[in-house]
């Protein structure tokens, strides 16, 4: 009995024919050891850029508004890299980016209403 052949008597599907696709379509993108560091140093870099600019006392309502928009391009970076969004549908993306959108409308709004704008 072959490999494959027990697999299909196990009920799996062929190793090329599994999700519909193989390998060699060009669908599957895996990032290099060296994207992986170049996104790690961007992170670090927007990190560092966010402890700095804490440190600025003049910065006033700014702050708050920097550091959100900090944050969100962290979290964007980490989702479409790490998380594999890049390589995924339209579709997902549209509704990962339009929830995005209305959970940063409601923080707003929360932010607003609880006056930290007016301190």
């Amino acid at each position: 009995m072959t490999d494959v052949t027990h697999s299909q008597e196990a009920g799996e599907p062929e190793a090329e024919h599994a999700g519909g696709h193989d390998d060699h379509d060009g669908e599957q993108h895996h990032l290099s050891d060296w994207q992986y560091i170049k996104i790690a140093l961007f992170l670090a870099v927007v990190t560092l850029i966010e402890v700095v600019i804490y440190y600025f006392e003049d910065l006033g309502d700014l702050l708050t508004v920097m550091l959100i928009v900090l944050s969100a391009i962290k979290f964007g970076v980490v989702v479409l890299w790490f998380m594999h969004l890049k390589q995924d549908s339209r579709l997902f993306r549209r509704l990962f980016v339009t929830g995005l959108i209305l959970a940063f409308a409601i923080y707003a709004i929360v932010l607003t209403v609880s006056g930290v704008w007016s301190r």
